[in-house]
């Protein structure tokens, strides 16, 4: 196949609509459904994301995507108790393979921002993951192939007319590539760089100790970054992104923002949060809604007479800010990956608070120094890597 038409493109009344090639044949097949055009931008950019994922790690890797950036990517580390709890899967009776944990770390990360996401899997989907991913609002997934079983089940999703894509492992683009922008073509080379562990041997800070998980999460977080809108910041923790922050145009709202989705993440481990008291029958998406309002700014819309009736059997407890503080203070180990240069040390500031230990960035800047030594205040490790990863 050549090329698939598409109903339309980022907007219903953006028609004509296509995916082609100019020389040869498509390297994908959709098996099921009628993907569209963010749909195929979204699979793209999730499958080379998890193929760098495999490649770097070599663990099956997930990533789940919302509009052409991941709310969480991660490998296929076993899960706790606890986080098979937060991530609504400790009811389910099946095999927790690799891939199936990697896809439940992946979404679990940010289930807000995940809901109606892209999937993007590294290796053939098996029975596991896809019995998970049928449970889930998702609008199509990616991968190398599909177990027949697995297809089955998949095929069952929104009435039949889930999107179903399977992509040649073996298709290697084309060195060069082109996007046109108001009738105007630009140009540029792929940017193939290769991130592994010794992508992290310029350690300028005066700790220089970066264990070999410390390099893993380090290199989970540059490659979700290298797949993410920038400006971007990437908090990692034991092999998943626990906190994105994509698109925005300061370096320090892009560490806010994704320390408070890594903040989130951890609250929801706290047991408050874990011993909620949901009605039966409280859907995921809305425990999702009803958990980032509990532990948010904005509780006492929740817990108002009249509101927390809907969803709980009894009131719960408020969450003090000063409960938050204190718990937040127990996570540890975090590593902290940035596209482009910090600026000032605000951005360590604001980091250490989220737990982080490890820091990657390009370096670079002319307050380089002040950047460092915020570092070493914590006892920080930070990489200088000498390459920028901004994506657009």
């Amino acid at each position: 196949m050549k090329e698939i038409e598409l109903k339309y493109g980022c907007n219903p009344n953006q028609k004509p609509s296509r995916i082609f090639m100019e020389d040869g044949e498509l390297p994908v097949k959709v098996l099921n459904g009628k993907p569209g055009y963010i749909n195929f931008l979204d699979a793209f950019n999730g499958y080379q994301l998890v193929k760098e994922l495999k490649e770097a790690t070599g663990l099956p890797s997930a990533t789940s995507f919302k509009h052409v950036s991941p709310a969480g990517a991660a490998v296929g580390t076993p899960l706790s108790d606890v986080e098979r709890k937060i991530y609504w899967v400790d009811d389910m009776d099946i095999e927790f393979t690799p891939l199936a944990n990697a896809y439940i770390r992946a979404r679990g990360a940010d289930r807000m921002s995940s809901f109606g996401d892209f999937i993007s899997l590294s290796d053939v989907c098996d029975v596991a993951t896809a019995k998970v991913i049928k449970r889930e609002v998702s609008d199509g997934v990616i991968a190398p192939g599909y177990e027949p079983e697995a297809l089955e089940i998949l095929k069952e999703k929104k009435k039949g007319n889930y999107a179903v894509i399977e992509i040649d492992p073996s298709y290697v683009p084309a060195e060069i590539e082109r996007k046109q922008v108001y009738g105007i073509t630009f140009e540029q080379g792929r940017n193939e760089l290769n991130i592994g562990p010794d992508f992290f041997s310029n350690i300028v800070t005066k700790n220089k100790d970066l264990p070999d998980n410390a390099k893993r999460d380090l290199a989970i977080a540059m490659i979700t970054l290298k797949y993410t809108q920038s400006n971007s910041v990437c908090y990692v923790k034991d092999g998943q992104a626990i906190g994105i922050g994509a698109g925005q145009q300061s370096r320090i709202h892009c560490t806010r923002l994704a320390g408070q989705k890594a903040d989130n993440w951890f609250l929801r481990q706290h047991e408050k949060v874990l011993n909620l008291p949901f009605k039966e029958g409280v859907g995921r998406a809305d425990r999702d809604n009803a958990i980032d309002l509990y532990i948010g700014n904005e509780a006492e819309d929740l817990l108002a007479d009249g509101s927390w009736e809907r969803v709980f059997t009894e009131k719960p407890e408020a969450f003090t800010d000063a409960e938050k503080k204190e718990w937040l203070k127990k996570n540890s180990h975090v590593s902290l990956g940035s596209d482009a240069f910090f600026p000032f040390g605000d951005n360590i500031e604001r980091a250490k608070k989220s737990g982080v230990y490890y820091v990657a960035q390009p370096g670079g800047s002319v307050r380089d120094d002040n950047v460092i030594e915020t570092c070493d205040k914590y006892d920080m490790v930070m990489a200088f890597t000498g390459i920028r990863l901004f994506h657009h």
